[in-house]
């Protein structure tokens, strides 16, 4: 994976990294960002983050959060906001956590000021009696998509603050699906009402390639 040395002259330009160019890039990375600084790809990823954010609960240190960042990476949201215990397991997400912001609240009731503050309503995904399925509703463009951990799910103090709570539709035999899927679901849903394309994809009519 990646791409060995910079072939010919170096570009004269101050966001390629000189040690890549030098030695390659073999970073988990799209193409037009081969060779940059790390800085200067989280500086461009910033001048187009969405207006969703994507928020979990962490009581017991949820293996799914690492999912859950790299999603968030991969639809560009604007924050990952953890709640509950500080650290967690970063294996899942594939080391995109150096280009997407996250940020840390220790309650379920500081996020939700938080939100208040921001004039951001909380939407809590889980399939829960009352939910309205995700499929039928067009969420907000500024939101905070609100996950529980796995297992146990949403916690009732976030399930009392949340503006509106959406459930997923299953068809099997599973009571859930995994935090870090439905997590992907839910910002997709998101993606498929506010979002164009990301930047290279082809236009209508053209094929990739």
């Amino acid at each position: 994976m990646g791409v060995g040395p910079w072939p010919g002259k170096w570009p004269d330009d101050p966001r390629y990294d000189p040690e890549l160019l030098a030695g390659g890039d073999r970073r988990n990375v799209v193409d037009r960002y081969r060779y940059w600084r790390r800085e200067a790809i989280v500086a461009d990823l910033d001048r187009c983050r969405h207006d969703f954010h994507v928020a979990i609960e962490n009581w017991q240190h949820d293996l799914n959060i690492g999912t859950v960042v790299r999603n968030a990476n991969a639809f560009l949201a604007a924050q990952v906001h953890i709640v509950g215990r500080r650290r967690w397991n970063r294996r899942g997400a594939m080391v995109t956590d150096r280009y997407q912001h996250v940020r840390h609240h220790d309650s379920i009731e500081a996020l939700l000021a938080w939100a208040g503050e921001t004039r951001l309503p909380v939407v809590g995904i889980d399939n829960l009696a009352g939910s309205r399925p995700i499929e039928t509703v067009e969420l907000p463009r500024r939101c905070v998509l609100l996950f529980g951990q796995e297992g146990p799910g949403l916690s009732a103090a976030a399930r009392t603050g949340c503006d509106l709570l959406c459930s997923i539709a299953q068809y099997g035999s599973t009571r859930s699906i995994n935090a870090g899927v439905a997590s992907g679901i839910a910002m997709h849903a998101w993606i498929r009402v506010h979002a164009g394309p990301p930047p290279g994809a082809p236009r209508p009519g053209e094929h990739a390639g």
